[in-house]
């Protein structure tokens, strides 16, 4: 036995509910992330990084995810030109993301372009001839190769069409991943740049396997979709602003935030910022996560970069000044279970600080750096075999007769918790009265009737305000 499932995971976004089998890293709420055993300072310390950089690459992270073995350098630059070898995109595929408009958000035209290489799956072809399924894994794995290669290519390609002059320069086969990511986007001249994408990669890759991205990757997957169609499916909740979507949206509030009280704003006035962002309904973007009780470790090795990089940034002097602030306010605000950074808290203004400075960008570098992750366990899914999910509903009803709840109650959310709310008979009252005789038709008019149904609606507001809770 796992464990229990109680009602307010089953509400609650199933958060906690042990129910997933996933390979490449494990997540613990007070030590952080581990990828195959190994903390992100292990990382730093025991797989291969470039000649000229400190940071691990990203090829061997991937290496690690799937093998649970730390590549040896030479394992690694083989494994950088194997991707440099694969990465060339079809033409359709250049020429369908050519024609995008430049107001299509950059992850839209992402999903879109990767759906686009399924074309040339071999996993659907193999499946398609009548492979037999031990031998699953196979093209999976070299799907899962074939596209990770492409994606800085595609990537890009995204980004030169939208903020620059659409021009793309060439793959080195001689460098890294990362270098030649950062070439791709014009900013291979920037050696910290290319360390810091190196850092970026490898960190964001994997997060176990409950998060939406990877979540939908492996359930997509387990219909045997093939990683194409399984990781562009993935990218589509990583665009989510709950998900992915929320780096960006943390380098917008910090910046709203400067321009409202300074870059040299005073404790104090910091403190009247967080509180009326409070008051107000709003969150602090950030701050706070769905397992983590501590400061993201991710955070952490961003933070260190930016010590050791950009110590004197003005911005990265306000990003510290919350990271010391913030904590306290939501502690005492008294809503959260974490109060301490994420990893989203310090991306956004280490890519400002290089010039990166087109935010709806940013989650497109996120999606790139989670296909290691989760195409990493696509191919474990395949190779042990792995079956289509299928899990159990049941209606809110059903759950009220489980727990033994009287008729006449019925099972919602608030914000404090999971409630039963009176049913009052709103269908009687509202919506099977007998039709009244229609006067004056002609003269109605629809103003009138948006007032009526707002009146109904706080009726119904009214009628359901009070509750109690379960114990």
């Amino acid at each position: 036995v796992l464990g229990e499932v109680t009602l307010d995971q089953a509400y609650g976004g199933m958060r906690g509910i042990k129910g997933l089998v996933w390979e490449g890293s494990v997540l613990d709420a007070e030590e952080g992330i581990r990828f195959r055993g190994l903390t992100i300072p292990d990382c730093q310390k025991v797989l291969p990084g470039a000649e000229d950089g400190g940071e691990p690459l990203p090829e061997s992270l991937f290496w690690l995810l799937v093998t649970g073995e730390v590549p040896t350098h030479d394992q690694v630059k083989s494994l950088s030109a194997e991707w440099a070898a694969r990465s060339d995109i079809p033409e359709f595929v250049e020429e369908l993301i050519d024609r995008c408009p430049k107001t299509l958000h950059p992850m839209s035209q992402f999903s879109l372009a990767v759906n686009a290489l399924q074309h040339d799956s071999q996993f659907a072809k193999a499946y398609t001839e009548g492979i037999h399924k031990s031998q699953y894994w196979d093209p999976t794995f070299e799907d899962t190769m074939d596209l990770i290669a492409k994606l800085p290519k595609v990537a890009a390609r995204i980004y030169r069409n939208i903020y620059k002059d659409g021009k793309l320069g060439e793959i080195d086969a001689d460098k890294d991943y990362s270098y030649n990511f950062s070439k791709l986007l014009g900013f291979e001249g920037n050696k910290d740049f290319v360390e810091l994408m190196r850092l970026y990669l490898t960190i964001h890759s994997d997060h176990e396997g409950g998060n939406v991205s990877a979540h939908t990757t492996h359930l997509v997957g387990s219909t045997l979709s093939d990683p194409y169609l399984s990781f562009a499916a993935g990218l589509n909740g990583l665009a989510g602003p709950l998900h992915g979507l929320a780096n960006q949206e943390v380098l917008r509030w910090t910046l709203k935030l400067k321009d409202s009280v300074g870059i040299d704003a005073s404790e104090e006035d910091i403190k009247k910022y967080l509180w009326d962002t409070l008051n107000g309904g709003q969150v602090v973007p950030g701050y706070g996560h769905a397992v983590l009780r501590k400061t993201d470790p991710r955070y952490t090795a961003q933070r260190e970069f930016a010590l050791k990089h950009l110590p004197d940034d003005p911005l990265f002097g306000l990003v510290s000044k919350l990271y010391h602030i913030i904590p306290g306010v939501l502690t005492e605000h008294g809503k959260t279970k974490n109060p301490w950074p994420n990893v989203d808290a310090h991306s956004g203004v280490l890519l400002q600080y290089y010039g990166l400075t087109e935010q709806d960008y940013y989650t497109v570098l996120f999606g790139v750096s989670r296909a290691l992750g989760v195409t990493s366990q696509l191919i474990w899914d395949r190779a042990l075999g792995a079956p289509l999910e299928r899990p159990k509903s049941f209606s809110s009803e059903a759950l009220m007769k489980m727990l033994g709840a009287k008729k006449g109650f019925i099972c919602t959310m608030s914000r404090k918790g999971y409630t039963f709310l009176r049913w009052f008979d709103i269908d009687k009252r509202l919506f099977n009265r007998k039709e009244k005789k229609k006067k004056n038709n002609n003269n109605s008019s629809s103003s009138s009737n948006q007032t009526s149904m707002i009146n109904i609606l706080f009726q119904i507001y009214i009628w359901c305000y009070k509750f109690w809770k379960i114990s």
